[in-house]
């Protein structure tokens, strides 16, 4: 017996699903598909516990749920998984969870005993709820794949940042060197050099305890009146981002760029790079910054969208088509 593949679609339409972490996004995720955000009903009752009732049938549908998982966090990761088995029971065809920036990454191995692999846990939990596939943006550690049995596309935003700076800033740089706030980000950073065609650097970094702050020690590579261009994928506290700045600039720095992906800012993170003697920051929108914190940052900050890039692969999920081409891979 021959099996005979018929060209037939298995899933229905698109059906968008927007959580509460990244409206903003999410409608322009809508907008670049030229698709509605599909209605849902959300109540949160006295005692903490979130009820989520969808507004039409999605049986048969491919169904994608977008919610970023930075602040409030154990908020924003129990709707999305209360929000993925909703959609399960009701018998979507395929759901995939769309998280640009997914929490927990940091906590990706036993680094020292008695500690949790909370990565694996975020994981296993999407999973259980009922996703299919999963997207997400530069994860802290690459890691993170194999922590999913479902399939999934691990996308980079360096390309939009790297585009933004060729394209914008290049031109008034002087001997520009990026520098790689880190030498785990090493490889990253070579990457970011390497697509713009600089040199790199690297601050060593030695972390003490369990604390969230580092400290910086030394520079490895030449920044001297050079233009330097600081690179990580997460800017939480803004601690190890102080420190670098004060790195290169004691080492000669002229002006300093920040570029990173997930402008987490907790804390007093905004106020901290607000304060930094720098030229520009630039970042995307896959955790929304609040009013509060963007003051701080006015005329410093630019946040370019992810939207484009997520619309299209969210496109070619449901169309079947290569993702990698969009990356000439």
């Amino acid at each position: 017996m021959h099996h005979v593949h018929h060209d037939l679609k298995v899933y229905g339409g698109i059906k968008l699903f927007a959580g509460s972490g990244s409206p903003e996004l999410s409608a322009k995720i809508a907008e670049y598909l030229g698709l509605p955000i599909s209605g849902r009903e959300m109540i949160e009752f006295p005692n903490e516990n979130l009820f989520i009732k969808l507004n039409g049938s999605v049986r048969g549908q491919d169904v994608y749920v977008i919610q970023t998982t930075s602040s409030p966090v154990h908020r924003n990761l129990m709707e999305l998984l209360i929000t993925i088995q909703t959609l399960r029971l009701d018998s979507a065809a395929r759901i995939t969870a769309v998280v640009p920036y997914l929490c927990y990454g940091r906590s990706d191995k036993k680094d020292q005993p008695r500690v949790p692999i909370t990565a694996r846990l975020v994981a296993d939990m999407i999973e259980a709820a009922g996703a299919d596939r999963y997207m997400t943006l530069d994860p802290h550690a690459g890691q993170v794949q194999g922590f999913f049995s479902i399939p999934g596309d691990v996308l980079t935003a360096s390309h939009l940042l790297v585009g933004h700076i060729n394209q914008h800033l290049r031109k008034d740089m002087k001997d520009p060197v990026v520098v790689s706030v880190d030498l785990g980000f090493a490889k990253k950073g070579r990457n970011y050099a390497a697509d713009m065609d600089m040199p790199i650097a690297f601050i060593e970094k030695r972390r003490i305890g369990n604390e969230a702050k580092a400290e910086a020690l030394t520079l490895i590579g030449d920044v001297t009146d050079r233009d330097v261009i600081i690179v990580d994928d997460e800017v939480d506290t803004g601690g190890s981002i102080a420190q670098a700045v004060d790195v290169v600039k004691s080492h000669g720095a002229r002006n300093v760029y920040l570029v990173f992906v997930h402008a987490i800012l907790s804390a007093k993170g905004a106020e901290r790079l607000g304060s930094l003697p720098i030229k520009q920051i630039v970042t995307t929108d896959s955790a929304p910054i609040p009013p509060e914190k963007m003051k701080h940052l006015e005329g410093k900050i630019t946040v370019i969208s992810i939207a484009p890039l997520l619309g299209e692969v969210i496109r070619r999920a449901h169309e079947g088509r290569s993702v990698g081409e969009m990356f000439n891979e």
